[in-house]
């Protein structure tokens, strides 16, 4: 690239990974990425948000015992790397402080002390967020002076705020803004986060270091893609997806970094700038600039089903689990569940049962059959039926009471087995389902996991043609057999029975759940944009009556803007109907 002329910073961004409560862990792998990154050259390294204490820790904030550990461990850690020989590398870490109560914070560590301390106007306690709507605007900048570059802090929903940090450093003559993020994934949400990079550098008239944490938490998935642009909008460096990496490039910042004459002592109304100078001056050098690697963007079943895996794989280590149970029925959820497993911890890893009843097809023992020896997951068979007859006699049921016992006593099986051998158990029902309730409580809806929560019924075809396409192109055995694609869903609670008899057509369905669910648009506004207005007063009514059943389903990984559980929470006790068109 043609560079500006500078001072040479060699900067390192750590897209790594942390667990929330593991401070000494936590800590270990700042030291580790550091003394890799001090190898690499690196004169300074970011981290994620909240990196010491893992992120978002929720509720743990209010208790004083973590707030004092989480400042602890930046103290400790600033000495550790003194201890370990890295004292010469600046660090910028996310970690939660105790200053006025718990604090979102960012600290420049060098020299085995903290330099600098950036603070957010906020607890650190809310399960997610949506940067575009909740941050709290900040009342000031912290600037450090750092080998001839002044480097500006910043922490996530600051590049949502107009007219503040960032133009705030413009005013004061910064030359790098380092923004620290734990942003969550969406979909498509990678393509909202560059425009928006590039439009604080030009804001800033500064290179900005994005560096994003990656790894699940609960429901939530990071899915890292750090990147660094400078003012004039060019990529120097954008780091892959759902993959940790140490990603270093050397930058030409400083004075004239953008070709601009900074002001360096102007001021903006209602914000101030702390200063702050390491007293470590550029080294002269004649050497160039290198751009780091501009990963290519995945598509969109690519990043979906990278999501799903990262998740199940985050959530079973983090745990404390090795292997995952689930009921296979010949299905598609079933078949993309244990695909997805088979992708995250390993196809050994995975304990599928089929448990047959009375109207169980031969279809569908042969179709878990041929996925369990497709993914090389331990398969065996537990009959049911014996089980069912025993409750329905004693209890004389019939309908939909007879119907549920059989799902009830397969979901009562599943957690007797991962009882007595210590699997996770997998739900595996979708979104479209979880939406309108067709699930069982207590019996299709038991688990500790269900990967497929915020997926649509729709988007679980996509995924299964998708990723047997991607093993077709490696020379591989596509995981999902084609007839579970292929034959029509069933629940197989009677005979004959369907999904189609209870629902509309999951392509019909889908759509309206996303317009009443993720767009929160009203009936009419549904119908008036053509669909049948008893179809979707119907759906509607479904998807507010099943709220109960919402707030008792496992967690799964979120990759919707509105996903139920973190996103979307109805009253139970609620007498409000929509009206109709």
């Amino acid at each position: 690239m043609t560079a500006p002329d500078g001072p040479l910073l060699c900067l390192a961004l750590a897209q790594v990974d942390s667990t929330v409560g593991d401070l000494g862990g936590n800590a270990a792998r700042v030291i580790e990425q550091t003394a890799r990154a001090a190898a690499a050259g690196a004169h300074l390294v970011a981290f994620p948000e909240m990196m010491l204490t893992g992120y978002p820790p929720e509720d743990l904030v209010l208790r004083p015992s973590f707030r004092r550990a989480g400042r602890a461990a930046l103290q400790g850690l600033a000495r550790d790397l003194a201890g370990a020989g890295l004292g010469d590398v600046a660090v910028v870490v996310g970690y939660l402080d105790e200053d006025a109560g718990a604090r979102n914070a960012a600290a420049f560590v060098l020299g085995g002390a903290v330099v600098a301390r950036y603070f957010k106007h906020h607890l650190p306690n809310y399960g997610v967020f949506d940067e575009r709507r909740y941050f709290v605007p900040g009342d000031h900048l912290v600037v450090v002076r750092h080998r001839g570059t002044d480097v500006g802090l910043a922490i996530c929903e600051d590049l949502w705020q107009d007219g503040g940090p960032f133009a705030v450093a413009r005013a004061a003559g910064v030359d790098l803004m380092v923004v620290i993020n734990g942003s969550p994934y969406e979909r498509n949400k990678d393509d909202v986060r560059l425009p928006l990079v590039r439009r604080r550098a030009a804001e800033a008239g500064a290179t900005v270091a994005y560096v994003n944490a990656v790894g699940a938490q609960d429901d939530l998935v990071f899915d890292g893609d750090s990147m660094v642009v400078r003012a004039d909008g060019q990529v120097l460096m954008r780091a892959p997806q759902f993959a940790e990496g140490l990603h270093v490039l050397d930058l030409a910042v400083g004075a004239t970094g953008d070709g601009t004459a900074p002001v360096p002592q102007a001021t903006v109304p209602g914000w101030r700038v702390v200063r702050h100078d390491t007293g470590i001056r550029a080294d002269p050098t004649g050497s160039a600039p290198t751009d780091g690697t501009v990963a290519d963007r995945l598509g969109d079943e690519a990043q979906v089903w990278g999501a799903l895996v990262l998740g199940l794989r985050d959530y079973v280590t983090k745990n404390g689990f090795s292997a995952v149970l689930l009921g296979l029925s010949g299905g598609i959820d079933s078949a993309v569940c244990a695909a997805i497993a088979a992708d995250a911890i390993g196809g050994e890893n995975v304990f599928g049962v089929s448990m047959p009843s009375a109207y169980s097809s031969d279809h569908s023992r042969s179709d878990a059959a041929d996925l369990a020896g497709r993914i090389g997951a331990h398969y065996r068979t537990v009959r049911i039926g014996p089980m069912v007859d025993a409750f329905v006699e004693h209890l004389s049921l019939q309908g939909v009471a007879e119907e549920n016992v059989q799902a009830r006593v397969r979901g009562t099986t599943l957690m007797g087995i991962s009882n007595g051998e210590g699997q996770l158990v997998l739900a595996t029902g979708n979104k479209s389902e979880l939406a309108v309730g067709y699930s069982t409580v207590y019996g299709d809806a038991v688990g500790g996991f269900a990967p497929l929560k915020d997926v649509p019924k729709t988007l679980v075809w996509q995924l299964a043609r998708w990723r047997n396409e991607r093993a077709a192109a490696r020379s591989e055995v596509p995981p999902v057999p084609e007839n579970s694609i292929d034959k029509a869903p069933s629940a197989e609670l009677r005979p004959g029975q369907l999904d189609a008899d209870s629902l509309p057509d999951y392509a019909v369905l889908d759509q309206i759940i996303e317009r009443y669910v993720d767009g929160d648009e009203d009936i009419e506004a549904i119908v008036a944009a053509g669909f049948e207005a008893d179809l979707v007063a119907r759906v509607a009514r479904m998807v507010d009556a099943a709220e109960w059943k919402r707030r008792q389903y496992p967690p799964g990984p979120k990759i919707s803007f509105k996903s139920f559980g973190k996103d979307r929470r109805l009253p139970i006790t609620n007498r409000w109907r929509e009206p109709r068109a």
